[in-house]
């Protein structure tokens, strides 16, 4: 049997280069591609993703092979699964899932996902800006220190802002601002509604004039906080734009290494910086409204929304592990994909029981072996290896130094 057609296999990922990506060798993605054949480092390109799985935009390569990842499973729908092949589209050898690598090194755009339904009829009337007609929730891993934008506050504290921020208040007019401060119980959803649809539909013009006086003050004043420092550097950045009032009306989130965080469709988020794992459904629907150069859909960004107000918090995934095991779990609410992961030291092993669908494996740390086929195959493994494993494979690593890798896969 051929490499590529074996069940276990090295897969070549893709590389983003967008312009919020991190420097050179600074950038984790630009690191983890050292090991993609025929990669050359350039310390003047941002590096933002590494991209690994099917998606039509940039599938993965497979190594030893001129064929791509999504024509090796269309011809070999073994290594997909049935159980996966008959809940999802996998005819043309496409994955439920997309796995990522981020470094963000400033921020992204004020964005959310659309649902299934909504990206149907995104695609269908403009292919060329929603390229693909599925949904997009997505998991963030941090594999550094990370800060982000992640759903809207809870009421009270959009309140105190919207009192302690007359820029803020003097941009969504008096006639916005008073309804949404009496607001109690179930008006205060449409009322949220009405403030942020009329905070990111401000004037251009204004939305200068009342920054400008935001930052003019925030400069002036000694007394420093998260939130102010926050406003300062998205200005830095994208001077004048909207996005720079949205930490007044989204939480800022800050996670530890390990720590992780889930979005649905309809929830208003950024990423801000640091380095992370991301995971999501197959798909890159992106809807955006600020924070950004590239083109605005704010009607149905705002259309789109849940208007759920809550602590950041409840969009964490909590991690679990089983008796006896060091891998970690990461699952969230949705079907299209969990991701385990798993720290081993020098010379430590675990064994993987066989998952129902497909995997896709990166090593971040380390080095070491995967081994199947009752130990009787490997590949090793390094930072930056990217393996693909097929349906209904039991594997084990074996650590040569401390190893780290991430698993995603859909069953």
């Amino acid at each position: 049997m051929s490499s590529t057609t074996e069940v276990v296999f090295r897969i070549a990922p893709t590389l983003q280069k967008y312009d919020w990506g991190k420097i050179g060798s600074q950038s984790k993605v630009a690191q983890l591609a050292a090991d993609i054949p025929g990669f050359v480092l350039d310390n003047s390109t941002p590096y933002a993703e590494l991209w690994m799985g099917t998606h039509v935009k940039s599938p993965s390569g497979v190594v030893g092979s001129s064929l791509s990842l999504p024509d090796i499973l269309a011809a070999n729908p073994h290594l997909i699964g049935t159980e996966v092949s008959n809940r999802f589209p996998t005819s043309q050898g496409n994955l439920p899932f997309l796995f990522k690598v981020l470094s963000i090194n400033k921020a992204l755009s004020i964005q959310t996902h659309p649902d299934k339904k909504t990206a149907e009829q995104l695609h269908a009337r403009q292919p060329t800006v929603y390229t693909d007609d599925n949904h997009k929730p997505e998991m963030a891993i941090a594999l550094t220190d990370f800060k982000g934008l992640c759903g809207f506050l809870p009421i009270p504290d959009i309140k105190t802002h919207l009192k302690n921020v007359p820029e803020l208040r003097a941009l969504v007019s008096e006639q916005v601002a008073n309804p949404f401060l009496l607001a109690e119980g179930p008006d205060q959803r449409e009322q949220l509604q009405t403030l942020f649809s009329a905070l990111m539909q401000a004037d251009p013009s204004s939305v200068k004039v009342q920054l400008s006086r935001l930052i003019a003050r925030y400069n002036a004043e000694n007394e420093r906080s998260d939130i102010k420092d926050l406003v300062l550097s998205l200005n830095e950045h994208y001077p004048g734009d909207v996005g720079v009032f949205c930490p007044f009306m989204l939480n800022y989130v800050k996670l530890e290494t390990g720590q992780a965080i889930f979005l649905g469709a309809g929830e208003p988020h950024a990423y801000i910086s640091g380095d992370i794992m991301e995971c999501m459904a197959n798909s890159d629907n992106v809807i955006r409204a600020g924070l950004t150069p590239k083109p605005k859909d704010i009607p149905n960004l705002l259309a789109g929304l849940t208007y759920k107000a809550a602590p950041w918090s409840n969009h964490m995934v909590q991690p679990t592990t089983s008796s006896g095991s060091v891998t970690v779990t990461y699952d969230p609410p949705v079907q299209d994909f969990t991701v385990l992961a798993l720290n081993l030291a020098q010379e430590g092993s675990e064994s993987q029981s066989a998952i129902n669908g497909p995997s896709i494996i990166i090593a971040t740390e380390g080095a070491g072996f995967i081994k199947w086929d009752k130990d009787s195959k490997s590949l090793a493994l390094k930072s930056g290896s990217v393996v693909f494993v097929g349906a209904n494979v039991p594997v084990s690593f074996d650590a040569l130094e401390k190893l780290t890798v991430f698993r995603a896969y859909v069953d």
